[in-house]
Parts: C-alpha cells; sequence; structure tokens
C-alpha cells in the first residue's frame, strides 16, 4: 500500500492520541463536549475548543490533522495563563467545507472571523506543519490581530526545495492517486486537503517582509522542511529567532514536547530583543 498524504498523516494523528492517552488524566481533545464549540460563519461550520484563561492563544494542527494533534500544547498553556483555542481547520476534523475549493487564505480569513466572533482584537499563535503556514498567512493578511507566533516545520512554496523530495514525491503521488478515484464526498475533501499542499502555498518573500509582530520560527534538523528552506523564513522576518531541534523530524510538538512548550513559553513571556552588533557576542 503505497503512502498517501493522508495516511501518513493519520500516523501522526495517532501518535498524537497515544501520548495524549498517557498523562494522568486523560482529556479528549478534539471530541470533548465541555469544550467543544461550534460556529457558523463563512458559509461552513468550524468546530473548536477551548480550555484556560488569560491571553489568547491560537492552536493550529497540521495537513490531514485536527485539534487532537496539539494534545501535548494545550494543558500546558492552558495551565500558564493562556486561553487556549484549539481550532479544527476547515475540511479537517469536526469542521465542514461546503465549498468547491479549500485554500490557506480562506482557512485563515475563518480565524480572523473566530476572532471577531470572541470579540477578540488579537492573539498569540502556535503552529504546526500547515498550520505554521496559516500563522504566516494569518500575520501577513491580518497583521493587527497577531501579537506573536512560534511555528513549526512551515514552508513557504510546494516543490523539492521548500519540502524533502522525499515529502513532495509523497505528496505528489498521492494527490495523482485521489483524483483517480470516484469523486465521492469523501474523496471531495481528501482532494481539497490533499490539493492544499501540492499547489500551495505560494508566499513570497516580499509578503514575509510585512510582518511585524515577534516570531520564533522552529524545525527539526531532520525536518520534513528543509533546513535551508527554515532558515530562509527566519530571515526574512524582521523580528524573528530560529531553533532547529537537533535530532528531530516534523513532529517537534510530540516527540520534542519538553523543549518545545518550555521554549515558546519563554518566548512569549519575555520582550523580543534586537541582537545585533556588541550583543551577537552575548
Amino acid at each position: 500500500m503505497k503512502c498517501t498524504p493522508l495516511l501518513f498523516l493519520a500516523i501522526l494523528v495517532n501518535m498524537a492520541c497515544k501520548t495524549s492517552a498517557q498523562t494522568s488524566n486523560p482529556i479528549p481533545y478534539g471530541n470533548n463536549p465541555a469544550a467543544g464549540h461550534t460556529l457558523h460563519t463563512r458559509g461552513f461550520n468550524m468546530y473548536y475548543e477551548t480550555y484556560g484563561q488569560g491571553i489568547p492563544l491560537l492552536l493550529l494542527h497540521g495537513n490531514g490533522g485536527s485539534i487532537g494533534n496539539m494534545a501535548n500544547q494545550i494543558p500546558y498553556f492552558a495551565a500558564n495563563n493562556f486561553q487556549v483555542i484549539a481550532i479544527d481547520t476547515r475540511a479537517h476534523g469536526k469542521s465542514d467545507n461546503p465549498a468547491d475549493s479549500l485554500t490557506f487564505e480562506m482557512i485563515v480569513d475563518d480565524f480572523n472571523a473566530l476572532l471577531d466572533s470572541l470579540h477578540l482584537d488579537s492573539c498569540y499563535i502556535i503552529g504546526w506543519s500547515d498550520g505554521g503556514i496559516d500563522a504566516l498567512l494569518m500575520a501577513i493578511r491580518h497583521p493587527g490581530k497577531v501579537k506573536r507566533m512560534a511555528f513549526t516545520g512551515a514552508n513557504l512554496w510546494p516543490d523539492t526545495t521548500g519540502l524533502t523530495p522525499f515529502v513532495w514525491n509523497m505528496i505528489k503521488e498521492g494527490n495523482a492517486a485521489l483524483h483517480k478515484q470516484a469523486l465521492t464526498p469523501k474523496v471531495r475533501i481528501e482532494r481539497q486537503i490533499s490539493d492544499l499542499d501540492y499547489y500551495q502555498p505560494n508566499i513570497t518573500l516580499a509578503q514575509l517582509h510585512q510582518i511585524t509582530c515577534p516570531t520564533l520560527v522552529i524545525g527539526g534538523d531532520h525536518d520534513a522542511i528543509p533546513v535551508t528552506h527554515t532558515v530562509l523564513i527566519a530571515a526574512n522576518i524582521s523580528q524573528s529567532y530560529l531553533w532547529i531541534i537537533p535530532n528531530s523530524g516534523h513532529s517537534t510538538p510530540i516527540f520534542k514536547k519538553d523543549q518545545f512548550n518550555p521554549l515558546i513559553l519563554d518566548f512569549f513571556t519575555h520582550p523580543y530583543r534586537k541582537i545585533e552588533g556588541a550583543a551577537t557576542f552575548q
């Protein structure tokens, strides 16, 4: 059986769920009626869950995933003075997509509508994979809404410079296979999700120059995103830090959670420091 993008990401979902289940007080993140909400906006139903109180923080999962992917981050940040808003993005999890298309721009405009519905003028963001792309485009399209953001495993464009050749070929082959299948309602959604990473994103370096919020750019040293590409992203955001995690692949929020969560918390709770001149020796 070929490993399509959806199958590969389903494996990541399962790993996230197993990690969550190992906690002393497991909560069914992504399927928790006590925390769940549905907002009808922009022609679709968006499912999200909220935890904790304090600074609004959007948690954004990756392609083919859902809220459960962020099971290691939800309780940590909810316990550290954040109002965690974990979202099933359009066409993912419990959020539907009646539209004929799916774009990252649609998704981040959905987030903007959600913040407006909650009467929140701004937020912090943590994104993983496609969630990192969402974070970038949220800061580009709705700059006033993003105070700070941290993301891991994001790419700017879909080719073998933005993704490793293995991952790009996997997406390409999986997408072709999906488009040969009969167009059932299930396959329609799967095609939308696959097309999202096959044809998108298309973010320019000039767009990155528009981002003004403090940003923490993260990647594994053996990520699905080439390290050189992650460095390129950080180099083109004016107020950015860069963290390349050793001995790590794409699933940093799962396998490196004990370093990932505290370092992002430290970034969120300390002023951004411009490091130049003599400061580069510190």
